[in-house]
């Protein structure tokens, strides 16, 4: 890996893994380093990119945020990627680092090719491929296959094969990983997180490593500066469709509306009505920001499964609308007329 280039991390995982806190954490612990970020959503409410801007000016500048909202970085390298990569690269202020944080549906192994373009080549390397895992979730068997969902699908499209396509896509991060994050250890016990370890140990490539994590409080050194040079050893790392014998990646299995809600007069009600609707659906994230009658700040919204989490997250800037909106991800199928009417209440 030449000196000469521009250390690059990208950070993969699953919805709600807390990719974006970890990010948040490493900003905030930089040690002057200048850090470029490109935050890729899958949904058309920059939410994670807002939380980040939300950290303070003095370590989330603008210009040093870039969003490529509603879609897959992986699937549109040509259009997105390269062109963001080249503005970053020929700023007059040089960049210490650079930081990916993918859709929580996106494949690694595409975006780490890019890095083999001759423009890019040449002055950017993948430091390292981090996977941020959800360790309650795998605690759960959150991503074993259900009967009853799979059928539901497969009612939806009939060409749906019998694999599960969330356990694909956490195979195709982990398997591209050089680094595994297990992250909110602190919801289980000691028992849970060894089984947990174990369990992540025999689904990596050798020579991975695995860090715990809570809330993603981890040392900026342990995660940046791991010289991979991923770029250099892709064919090491095949996604679940090319060990198939299969060249693409679809995310028709998945989808992403947005909901918008008048103003909310009480903040619990809300919060309920968002824990009933994901328990009767096929949901698997829902994030966003809520406008609170009587509040100066804005309340971010984040769920992953049974769990969510809500706190105000800075005030609402002067000329700004004040409005309450959130992303809903989930499966091909789901009922999307019922669920934004009981969004809506």
């Amino acid at each position: 890996m030449s000196l000469a280039k521009i250390p690059t991390t990208i950070i993969t995982g699953f919805l709600g893994a807390g990719k974006t806190t970890l990010i948040r954490h490493m900003l905030e612990n930089a040690n002057g380093r200048r850090i470029a970020l490109i935050i890729n959503e899958f949904g058309d409410v920059g939410v994670d990119g807002e939380v980040l801007k939300g950290c303070g000016d003095a370590l989330c500048k603008e210009e040093d945020v870039i969003e490529l909202a509603n879609g897959c970085i992986c699937c549109t390298v040509a259009d997105d990627f390269v062109p963001t990569m080249r503005k970053l690269l020929d700023r007059t202020k040089p960049i210490d680092h650079i930081v990916i944080e993918t859709s929580g549906l996106a494949l690694p192994q595409p975006l780490v090719r890019a890095f083999n373009w001759p423009e890019i080549a040449a002055r950017v390397t993948v430091d390292g491929v981090v996977a941020v895992v959800d360790a309650k979730a795998i605690a759960d068997d959150r991503y074993a296959d259900d009967e009853a969902t799979i059928q539901a699908m497969r009612q939806a499209d009939p060409k749906l094969e019998h694999e599960n396509p969330i356990e694909e896509l956490f195979e195709d991060q982990l398997n591209c990983a050089d680094m595994v994050i297990l992250n909110k250890i602190d919801l289980l016990d000691n028992e849970e997180t060894l089984d947990v370890t174990a369990d992540i140990e025999g689904q990596i490539r050798k020579g991975t490593r695995i860090l715990l994590s809570e809330y993603g409080k981890l040392d900026i050194c342990a995660v940046l500066g791991l010289g991979s040079a991923a770029e250099e050893d892709v064919g090491n790392r095949p996604s679940h469709h090319e060990m198939e014998g299969e060249e693409q990646h679809d995310h028709d299995d998945f989808i992403s509306f947005t909901v918008a809600l008048p103003d909310v007069k009480d903040r619990e009600t809300l919060l309920k009505r968002i824990t009933n609707v994901i328990a009767d659906s096929t949901i698997l994230r829902l994030k966003g920001f809520a406008n609170i009658i009587g509040s100066s700040s804005r309340l971010l919204i984040q769920a992953v499964g049974p769990r969510m989490n809500s706190y105000f997250d800075r005030p609402w800037k002067n000329g700004e609308d004040r409005v309450t909106r959130l992303v809903v991800i989930g499966v091909k199928g789901m009922d999307q007329q019922a669920i934004t009417a009981a969004l809506q209440g």
